[in-house]
């Protein structure tokens, strides 16, 4: 039988595909994990199982927080760094090392291989396919690497190979962008009121780091508003 995990950060991207996966397999057959990687706040993981609650699916949540403890992203909650303001491109632009300071270091690989080892776990006896979000924007101009269609079709095929080819890698939203993803979200009823994109923790999400840029102009691009606040107004 073919069952699905889904990797859920409760965000859009991968909220989206919970939604894919369902759709797919009927949510009888999906699970969600998350990952606690030392961010600086609990908004995603908060999210990622109320929309576990949302569609009754089973959720997991590992840590690979010690795998982190030396890196200084900006998202950890030991970095000395703060989260920038502004788009990728820009952030790219006044980068040194061409790499965002919001780049968790191979943070999709170790999910990856992680969720690879707990649906063998879960699902001993099935054909599991794995689920993540990464997308077209996300790749663009390498501001993270382990989103690009190469990366994810070689984590595929390594996955398969070292899973007898019972766990399959599934990158559905991987050559679409953001505004395509809310509209395939949108399409398939995906409760978009339940997600958090930003990363600063707030009440509210912020309106300026890169991730709420992309989120809003996607919003846009559908001549919808997007159904969580912001921290001022944002012309819809």
């Amino acid at each position: 039988m073919n069952k699905a995990l889904v990797l859920s950060s409760g965000g859009i991207d991968s909220t989206t595909c919970v939604g894919i996966a369902i759709n797919q397999y009927g949510k009888e057959n999906v699970s969600t994990v998350s990952f606690y990687y030392g961010q600086k706040h609990s908004k995603e993981l908060d999210c990622a199982n109320r929309i576990a609650e949302y569609y009754r699916l089973p959720h997991y949540v590992l840590d690979i927080s010690k795998i982190l403890e030396h890196s200084n992203c900006s998202l950890l909650s030991h970095s000395t760094e703060e989260v920038a303001d502004g788009t990728y491109s820009d952030q790219l632009h006044d980068s040194q090392s061409n790499i965002v300071s919001t780049y968790v270091p191979f943070r999709n690989g170790l999910i990856l291989s992680s969720a690879a080892a707990l649906a063998l776990s879960i699902y001993p006896e099935d054909t599991v396919h794995i689920y993540i979000g990464a997308h077209a924007d996300d790749a663009a101009g390498s501001a993270y690497a382990d989103c690009s269609k190469e990366f994810t079709d070689t984590m595929a095929k390594a996955v398969s190979l070292g899973t007898y080819n019972k766990v399959i890698v599934e990158a559905p939203l991987v050559e679409m962008n953001k505004a395509h993803v809310v509209c395939t979200g949108l399409m398939l009823s995906v409760p978009y009121y339940h997600t958090w994109s930003c990363y600063k923790g707030g009440d509210n999400a912020c309106g300026k780091c890169a991730t709420c840029i992309d989120r809003i102009n996607a919003f846009k691009a559908n001549k919808t508003k997007d159904p969580i606040n912001y921290e001022g107004e944002i012309e819809w």
